[in-house]
């Protein structure tokens, strides 16, 4: 029996010392970390809002960190494509995801995921948000959100809106608005920005719910109305247009935004180190003012656990509204 205690200290002994080897070699791996290019995977198409704001940061973080920033376009299947090659990626550092609010939708959309929005990924910092707008075709005798709501009501069913998809952002936003103010309008889904808006501009559709960035040109070119905007404030580039909050609909607020997130098991020194570079990222000077002129104001989250609440509640948020809009889960 001695002897059975004595092998069985010398294992929990050998033990100890390969759990503590390992951790040094992971604190060790951090403080050396980076030293290869990092990946950022983009889940949406070059030329989109979520790509101009990962493109904006790839320089200024390739200064705080040293190492070359490579954008990935991973478009497909409303982001799942992206989604699903970012958290099946090493947890080392190297391989990175821009995480948005259609990430926190999916769940409410699609029953069986490859990747969990909560448990797959290590939230970084929020990087960026912004608006959506309503806009109308001007042959629309509406020039205002309570003149919208007026003639919806007087002309139940006549009115329909675009979006860039069946469960996008800006479609859940139109479908709040419809449930706030009480009004039927039917909404026309399109795969993209980018025929909502001709579609809107030609008078197929009367109003659009769309981002800031493909608009933002016709509404200043007098093509298009812009009615109103989702956010707790009013846009910088469109400081005229009210919020809905300010005219018939207080406390509404619907937001697009974009962040960082790695694989979850990244080491914590790793995502300390990127949060801290993002925070000085998004104070550089170019980096707000480029994201100002597509409608996105440059923000951070004061730390990384602040980010994850900041998705568990948005995915707290979305099944009720997506019921609500009667979009049955795939």
């Amino acid at each position: 029996m001695p002897r059975v205690r004595s092998i069985g200290a010398r294992v929990a002994l050998l033990c100890a010392i390969a759990v503590q080897s390992l951790v040094l070699c992971a604190g060790a791996s951090a403080q050396t970390w980076p030293t290869r290019p990092i990946k950022i995977i983009v889940s949406q198409s070059p030329g989109g809002v979520t790509d101009v704001v990962t493109r904006a940061v790839t320089d200024p973080l390739t200064e705080e960190l040293g190492v070359p920033i490579i954008v990935e376009n991973k478009p497909g299947a409303s982001g799942i494509l992206g989604t699903d090659l970012a958290a099946k990626a090493a947890p080392d550092g190297y391989t990175l995801l821009m995480f948005l609010d259609i990430n926190t939708i999916l769940p409410s959309l699609h029953k069986d995921l490859q990747h969990d929005a909560e448990k797959s990924f290590a939230p970084i910092t929020l990087i960026a948000r912004g608006s959506h707008v309503l806009v109308a075709n001007p042959a629309l005798p509406v020039n205002s959100l309570s003149e919208l709501i007026a003639y919806a009501k007087a002309n139940p069913g006549k009115l329909s809106y675009a979006s860039p998809g069946t469960g996008s952002p800006q479609h859940l936003a139109a479908e709040t608005l419809k449930l706030r103010a009480g009004i039927d309008m039917t909404h026309v889904p399109y795969k993209g920005g980018g025929q909502a808006v001709a579609d809107v501009l030609g008078g197929q559709v009367q109003l659009g719910m769309l981002g800031v960035a493909p608009v933002l040109s016709h509404i200043k070119a007098g093509k298009l109305k812009a009615i109103a905007v989702t956010g707790r404030s009013r846009v910088k580039v469109l400081p005229d247009v009210p919020t809905m909050a300010e005219t018939v609909l207080p406390g509404f607020e619907t937001i697009q935004w974009q962040g960082l997130v790695a694989p979850a098991g990244t080491p914590p020194a790793v995502i300390a180190r990127l949060h801290a570079a993002m925070t000085k990222v998004m104070r550089n000077p170019a980096v707000i003012e480029r994201l100002s002129t597509i409608g996105m104001e440059a923000v951070t989250s004061p730390t990384p656990d602040d980010f994850r609440q900041m998705i568990a509640e948005e995915l707290k948020r979305w099944p009720a509204v997506v019921q609500a809009a009667g979009v049955s889960p795939e």
